[in-house]
């Protein structure tokens, strides 16, 4: 039979490393060994280890959420940030437009 518990043991140190690293994949493998923690949990009838680790992948997912929305805000901003540098680098290429006056000379 396979054993879950080492599968959980790895995936605990895997899910450390990740987001150690601080990437989002980290909370994905933590909510795959939750429900492993909670399979485990039926299968040896310690019924404890279910709703603590339902409350956990609520929490991970409310994280990877959270994590995402805030990668993509920070994105959205480096755009806006790389276009105004290209504005900037634009206007300083072609120097300052000043507009050209057109006078009228009337013959005297």
């Amino acid at each position: 039979m396979f054993r879950l518990d080492y599968l959980s043991c790895l995936l605990t140190v895997l899910a450390t490393i990740l987001v150690g690293r601080k990437l989002w994949t980290g909370l994905v493998v933590s909510g795959v060994n939750s429900v492993i923690v909670c399979v485990i949990g039926l299968h040896t009838s310690q019924f404890g280890f279910i709703p603590a680790n339902l409350f956990c992948i609520c929490v991970y997912a409310f994280s990877i959420r959270s994590w995402i929305k805030e990668r993509t805000n920070a994105q959205t901003t480096n755009a806006q940030k790389n276009e105004e540098s290209q504005a900037r680098h634009d206007s300083i290429e072609t120097g300052p437009q000043i507009p050209l006056l057109q006078s009228s000379v009337t013959a005297a």
